[in-house]
């Protein structure tokens, strides 16, 4: 579409060759940035380099996820699947906010997952220190997607941008890449996961389809808005989630 796409890896060598491979296949402009997006640090800095780099954003698509089967922090002491899931997508956007109000219409696109039904959050351990389970820390930050997108949708309202969230699919992806009986399971299931080409459609939806601009703080499966669970509609929940965050990752 001759958007000029700016790529962000956790190494600069892989977001660099990424970055290449889309500029050969395409012929579109690209930058390559690298972060650690499970640090609250690196994401401040990545923002900083975002806006130092490009006079405009049109897009931001949230897309950074991992499930691990056993309990682990961040260097700044937060349990991984929170920080990385979860509040990654919180300073990320809330430090490109300006930008993209200035570049209205715009559109804010974060990837979560239908694993977010079934689960609420607990907001006394959110960092999973009692019982740790990988793939229900999992689900927790995937329903803090859900909530986050719902509350910054509110808070963007008349602004020119939008913020929506999906459930991309079952996607054959590296995000089991931790040995255990998930990464068994998911070897098993692999015939069954669909491709990244395909898992990525209804993010390119939300990104790019000129229907997907007139709406705002919705759930979408397959280019299709759908309800999400009860505990995403969670108003008080989607609320308490958005301040308890604001205090942990230090933000105004």
């Amino acid at each position: 579409r001759g958007a000029r796409v700016v790529v962000v890896g956790r190494t600069h060598e892989r977001a660099t060759a990424a970055a290449e491979t889309i500029h050969r296949e395409t012929g579109s402009e690209t930058a390559a940035l690298h972060a650690e997006l499970s640090s609250i640090a690196d994401n401040k800095r990545l923002a900083d380099e975002i806006r130092a780099l490009v006079p405009r954003l049109d897009v931001l698509v949230n897309n950074a996820g991992a499930l691990y089967p056993t309990r682990k922090e961040t260097a700044e002491g937060l349990e991984a699947t929170f920080a990385l899931n979860h509040l990654s997508y919180f300073v990320l956007t809330n430090r490109l906010r300006g930008l993209l109000e200035a570049s209205a219409p715009a559109r804010v696109v974060c990837v979560a997952s239908d694993a977010h039904r079934g689960v609420d959050l607990d907001f006394d351990d959110l960092g999973s220190k009692r019982n740790y389970l990988g793939f229900r820390a999992y689900q927790r930050s995937k329903l803090a997607n859900v909530l986050f997108t719902r509350e910054m949708a509110a808070r963007l309202l008349g602004t020119g941008v939008v913020c929506n969230c999906l459930h991309p699919g079952v996607v054959r992806t590296n995000i089991f890449r931790e040995r255990g009986v998930l990464n068994a399971l998911a070897r098993m299931a692999g015939p069954m996961m669909i491709s990244p080409q395909a898992g990525a459609r209804t993010s390119l939806f939300l990104a790019a389809d000129p229907t997907a601009a007139t709406s705002t703080g919705g759930y979408y499966v397959k280019q299709k808005p759908v309800t999400p669970s009860p505990q995403a509609l969670d108003s008080e929940a989607q609320s308490r989630l958005w301040n308890v965050s604001l205090a942990l990752t230090g933000l105004d």
